[in-house]
């Protein structure tokens, strides 16, 4: 650090501790806060700094815990937007809303930091004076390293008490006029909250940039290329025939989410798929509706690709290219000549919300190949979604199922547009109209809808297999035309968070489900583009129930392939202790749905044998990368983690839901592995008595090569001589105690000095590794045992 530098420092906290003697308001000190303007050239000194120095340090140390709809206080602090915004004390995620609250999406709601204001946001950075002690004393960022730094609780032991890092935490979220008060109560809530603090050199530059009045860089220009892509589909999208302008909108409702990039020219910028009241050329004035279906309200309107300028994060970041063959895949199934488009449906709810109304004019074999070709992002979208979060949101599913799809060559175009035209009212989503005061009445309503809607479907399909003489056996299922790894799903659940990876990972799971283009279409309508993640309780609890029904008519499609003396007996095995509505749910289905499979099992363990002959099915398509035997390991090590994955019962049931090994070989080089935890349960029914459910001594675990859960709950760290004593120790463990002395041997706690030595580790191996799909991973949910 040179004299000069170290100068300013000193200077600066020589004020600060003056600053700390006086008792006037900040108000009198440095006057009334307003927005200030902080925007300095990307390619100036002052951006440069923030750029190479400071972006790195907060991205690591800042937006691995505030980085989503689910951070502390709402602070996003994976944008300088998101910086200026600031905080708020209002939930996004309230379970006992009685009312939709107002949006508060970054780059959507407001524009200006102004209007953030309105919105009750509060500043993180200094807005009143521009001094040097004004900035430090008037910015929570500033006082929130100071007390981390005054109180670091930096021990291998366990945090204090008062340190909760539960997903429903108490949040204080103070502004800068109540921090004293906030301080005096919580003095081990500083920043980062619950993990070590800044190293000297990183608090110093942090300390230094805010001095400075906290300048932000403005968004260096795009690459020449990248304009002409942009002008290229944009021009696709608003196109003006009928046609264009109804696939165009199909396919927004889809992919509003997607991080869309254009793998032929850069695989570093990605862009959102938005609707803007300005065209093409212009700059981008976003359509801030609740939903992507709901009315633009306005006549005109477009589809444009919005630069993404938000770090990424793994929990959030979708990617999806644009490249010719896309365009040409879309131009094959939705701009033939097969079918007209003689009207555009409106946007009322009723329609907008209903995809089988709303679309019914494009060929549901399109509409489900284009769904099934991303067959993995599609279910991302429920899974990277603001659904998927907490216990109640995610109790619909089970710990780890496989998932297969239904062949779209079983889709006859002219049968199938007229049928699920017939059953548009049946095939209602209850997040049609948003939120609901009585989701109890409205799931009776629903459920008697599904019913009737199951049993015209099985009349259907019996018409259709009889017809075209269709053999119920494993040739039903899309085999991804034989080169398309989207074919075999797995589905994690970490209690509070999901993941979804290509491939089937894992021993055979005790469900699976076969997808169909209905379920999938409803899931999609359900859980992705319906829910509205500010919405009342009622909102969020059908929806939940609703899809308790896509779930079981999922699993139903499954059993239908095993012999019709053991479908019933599975689904009772899969549902022991099931409420009475739920069994009446399944005896009226498994009539329109159980009939004689096709397939001549040859063993007394058909379920086991069902899942070989999928396999075997789908062999030449089924992605390996997370299989831990396609390792560069050697077997002895390959042995080991086998072990490891067969770790059951209790010893099981003590492990965190997702855990990241870190495995080093003798040269020091790591490999990164997901130690899953899969909870069972007796039944997957309840809404609210997930426990009472509980059958912890059938708990498992699931070994897999790579990362999988954007939330993890613990790091472990060993190398190949000690993984043996690792595996040992995990299957000895009985009680919290166990697991207790099983961290202090092999994990990294929250607490360990060089606990940000590790996280860096992990994010730069899954930045070389997986350089298009990587994100940062949230740290806010790792435990304290």
């Amino acid at each position: 650090m040179s004299f000069k530098h170290a100068a300013f420092l000193s200077l600066i906290f020589f004020l600060t501790g003056c600053a700390a003697l006086l008792s006037s308001s900040l108000d009198e000190l440095y006057g009334a806060p307003h927005p200030r303007e902080r925007t300095v050239a990307y390619n100036q000194p002052l951006g440069e700094n923030f750029n190479q120095k400071i972006k790195p340090i907060l991205e690591n140390r800042c937006t691995v815990c505030h980085g989503c709809y689910d951070a502390p206080c709402q602070l996003k602090m994976s944008s300088t937007t998101g910086i200026q915004r600031g905080a708020s004390k209002e939930l996004v995620y309230d379970g006992l809303r009685l009312t939709a609250s107002s949006p508060s999406r970054l780059f959507v709601d407001h524009d200006t930091i102004e209007e953030w204001r309105e919105a009750e946001f509060h500043p993180v950075l200094n807005e009143r004076l521009q001094s040097v002690n004004a900035n430090l004393e008037g910015s929570l960022i500033f006082k929130m390293l100071e007390l981390k730094k005054q109180h670091p609780a930096n021990t291998q032991a366990l945090l204090p008490s008062d340190i909760t890092v539960n997903i429903d935490r108490d949040y204080q979220c103070p502004k800068i006029e109540e921090f004293d008060s906030f301080a005096q109560k919580h003095a081990n809530w500083g920043m980062p909250y619950g993990l070590p603090p800044l190293s000297s050199q990183e608090h110093n530059a942090i300390i230094s940039w805010l001095a400075n009045g906290a300048p932000l860089p403005d968004e260096p220009p795009l690459p020449s290329e990248l304009h002409i892509k942009i002008h290229q589909w944009e021009q696709f999208f608003n196109q003006t025939p009928l046609k264009n302008q109804l696939v165009s909108r199909y396919i927004y409702e889809h992919l509003f989410l997607g991080a869309l990039y254009f793998d032929e020219v850069s695989s570093e910028h990605f862009f959102k798929l938005v609707r803007s009241t300005t065209p093409p050329g212009k700059p981008i004035k976003i359509i801030a509706s609740r939903r992507p279906y709901d009315s633009p309200n306005t006549d005109e309107f477009y589809y444009r690709l919005q630069h993404s300028v938000s770090t990424r994060l793994d929990k959030t970041h979708m990617p999806y290219a644009l490249n010719e063959k896309r365009l040409n895949d879309w131009e094959k199934w939705f701009l033939n000549d097969s079918y007209q488009v003689t009207s555009l449906p409106s946007y009322d709810p009723m329609v907008a919300g209903n995809p089988f109304i709303a679309f019914e004019q494009i060929p549901p074999q399109s509409r489900y190949r284009f769904m099934l070709e991303e067959a993995e992002f599609t279910i991302m979208g429920f899974i990277k979604g603001p659904v998927c979060r907490g216990q109640v949101a995610l109790n619909v599913i089970r710990d780890r199922f496989w998932v297969y799809f239904m062949s779209p060559d079983l889709v006859d175009p002219e049968a199938a547009s007229k049928f699920l035209a017939s059953q548009g009212a049946h095939l209602r989503l209850p997040t049609e109209t948003g939120s609901t005061l009585r989701p109890i009445s409205n799931w009776v309503k629903y459920s008697s809808l599904h019913k009737n809607y199951l049993k015209a479907q099985y009349e259907a399909n019996k018409r259709f297999v009889e017809k075209n003489h269709i053999s119920l056996d494993e040739k039903i299922i899309w085999d991804g035309d034989g080169k398309n790894p989207n074919a075999a799903l797995t589905v994690f659940r970490h209690f509070d968070s999901a993941s979804v990876v290509k491939g089937l990972v894992g021993t055979k799971p005790k469900t699976a489900w076969i997808i169909n283009y209905p379920i999938l279409e409803r899931i999609h309508y359900l859980l992705v583009a319906g829910f509205d993640v500010y919405g009342n309780v009622g909102h969020q609890l059908i929806t939940r129930l609703y899809m308790d029904f896509l779930r079981m008519e999922s699993e139903m499609n499954f059993l239908s392939l095993l012999p019709a003396q053991n479908q019933e007996a599975q689904w009772a095995e899969w549902y022991r202790g099931a409420d009475s509505a739920s069994r009446n749910f399944v005896n009226e289905g498994s009539r329109n749905y159980f009939k004689p499979t096709d397939i001549t099992y040859k063993t007394d363990t058909p379920l086991n044998e069902l899942y070989d002959r999928l396999q075997q099915h789908l062999a030449p398509v089924i992605d390996t990368s997370h299989y831990p035997e396609k390792a560069k390991l050697t077997a002895d090590i390959k042995h080991n983690l086998q072990l490891l994955g067969n770790v059951s019962g209790l010893a099981a049931a003590q492990l965190p839901q997702a855990v990241i090994l870190f495995l080093e070989d003798d040269q020091g080089q790591v490999q990164l592995f997901s130690v899953l935890h899969n909870n069972a349960h007796t039944n997957i029914t309840s809404l609210l008595k997930e426990s009472s459910n509980r059958i912890p001594e059938e708990d498992s675990v699931t070994v897999a090569k790579g990362l999988i859960s954007s939330y993890p709950g613990a790091f472990w760290y060993t190398t190949h001589n000690q993984l043996p004593l690792l595996v040992r120790d995990a299957q000895a463990i009985k009680n919290d105690r166990d697991y207790e002395l099983f961290m202090s041997r092999h994990g990294i706690r929250r607490t360990n000095p060089n606990f940000w030595a590790y996280s860096d580790q992990l994010h730069k191996l899954n930045r070389q590794t997986n350089p298009i799909t990587a994100g940062l991973y949230d740290l806010s949910r790792l435990e304290n045992r």
